[in-house]
């Protein structure tokens, strides 16, 4: 799988997603301008000691990406999506994206998107829930839909043993 952040601007949940994508395998496409440096302490603490093991790729723009993958189907996550993330079918190379923390993905990017547009559901209250959480959220279902792929998914106590 793999995660794209346009424009994340926020570095610690830049660095939980980072850790989230080596966990499960997944590749971190970053889509410029950041809202950071790579170098901040602040992405290496939240990715803690994973951040070298993470596969990350930086675009200028938008268009670059598009340019470096074309015809990949990208999933766009957005609250002002019609459909639920759990009510389509992720490959197990699609692309799934979120937009910087303070506006989303921009809609020039959602309205030629429509029908890949998805979201998570929630209280109308609520503007949107946190991206590093939304991350995880929307990966773990694709993952569990394309069965856990080389993933670990039983494990040993470490000084007791199960019954």
């Amino acid at each position: 799988m793999h995660i794209i952040l346009h424009q994340p601007e926020i570095p610690a949940n830049t660095g939980n997603i980072g850790r989230t994508c080596v966990a499960t395998g997944s590749a971190l496409h970053l889509i410029e301008p950041l809202g950071f440096h790579l170098d901040e302490k602040s992405i290496k603490r939240a990715g803690m000691d994973y951040w070298d093991s993470l596969d990350v790729t930086r675009y200028m723009n938008y268009r670059e990406f598009l340019d470096r993958h074309p015809g990949a189907k990208i999933w766009m996550a957005t609250t002002k999506a019609k459909q639920v993330y759990t009510d389509v079918t992720y490959g197990p190379d699609d692309f799934i994206m979120f937009g910087k923390e303070s506006g989303g993905i921009p809609e020039e990017i959602l309205v030629e998107n429509e029908q890949t547009c998805i979201r998570i559901p929630m209280l109308d209250e609520i503007r949107s829930l946190n991206l590093s959480n939304a991350v995880a959220i929307v990966l773990y279902e694709a993952l569990r839909q394309n069965g856990f792929r080389n993933m670990q998914t039983e494990g040993e106590l470490h000084r007791l043993h199960w019954n």
